[in-house]
């Protein structure tokens, strides 16, 4: 009857085809925009959300034309990584150039690595007509580039959880977005800089099914019935931690 999406690496022109028929969302546009690592931070520097200095690396010579002030960073290629997949930390050009090599030219991402106080993360829904829904942002640590924890609600200052939502719900008005969506965010200095979206239910939001009275994944059914969203109340503070594989 509808379709949407459990993992960003969907084929945006998929979703296109299928929206002809039937409705998806989020809609392919938006997918798009989140599954490719230069379109995602092109989206940001457009936007003007916050995001920390990078460069778009398509050739051995972009990576010898790239700032030196980026150095130390992390060459991300642009599709297909997560969870640390498809990342190397590089301090130079030459390891850059290197790891570059080692992904086989594949169209990457330079970031600049910076110095972390902690990250957070924003799961929102939003709907068609606009209206958006926000759970308390998380606070996450990571164990090999993989989440490992999430403490709901994050323990910052109230100030920046709601800063963070405010620039997550920006996000979701900017794609058009509808569903539910991740966002995850470095705090660096007090600052928060956008990382990445995640077009999809979001690991640090597992705890939402335990700890609130409706969860990303019923809002995620109603955006995609066209229900109307829950208004959701966390009851409980939480810890969630992510289990994968044979652990």
């Amino acid at each position: 009857a509808a379709v949407t999406t459990e993992f960003e690496n969907v084929p945006a022109d998929t979703l296109d085809y299928l929206a002809k028929f039937i409705p998806v969302h989020p809609a392919a546009s938006a997918v798009a925009v989140c599954q490719n690592r230069i379109a995602e931070k092109s989206f940001l520097a457009d936007n003007g959300l916050p995001h920390g200095p990078f460069a778009v690396i398509r050739s051995e010579d972009d990576v010898r034309d790239a700032d030196a002030g980026l150095f130390p960073a992390v060459l991300k290629v642009a599709r297909f990584g997560y969870d640390g997949k498809g990342q190397a930390r590089v301090a130079s050009h030459d390891e850059a150039i290197a790891a570059f090599q080692h992904f086989k030219g594949e169209p990457c991402v330079l970031e600049k690595m910076l110095t972390l106080d902690c990250e957070v993360s924003v799961v929102l829904a939003r709907d068609e007509a606009g209206t958006v829904r926000c759970f308390a942002a998380g606070e996450n640590r990571h164990r090999n580039g993989i989440l490992d924890v999430t403490i709901a609600p994050a323990q910052t200052s109230a100030e920046l959880r709601d800063e963070a939502r405010q620039i997550a719900e920006c996000i979701a008005e900017k794609l058009g977005y509808v569903g539910t969506l991740g966002v995850e965010f470095f705090v660096c200095g007090g600052e928060l800089f956008v990382n990445e979206m995640a077009p999809r239910p979001h690991n640090s939001g597992h705890h939402t099914i335990d700890a609130c009275d409706a969860s990303q994944y019923e809002q995620q059914v109603r955006a995609l019935c066209g229900l109307p969203l829950a208004t959701p109340r966390q009851h409980s503070a939480a810890v969630m931690v992510n289990l994968l594989g044979e652990l």
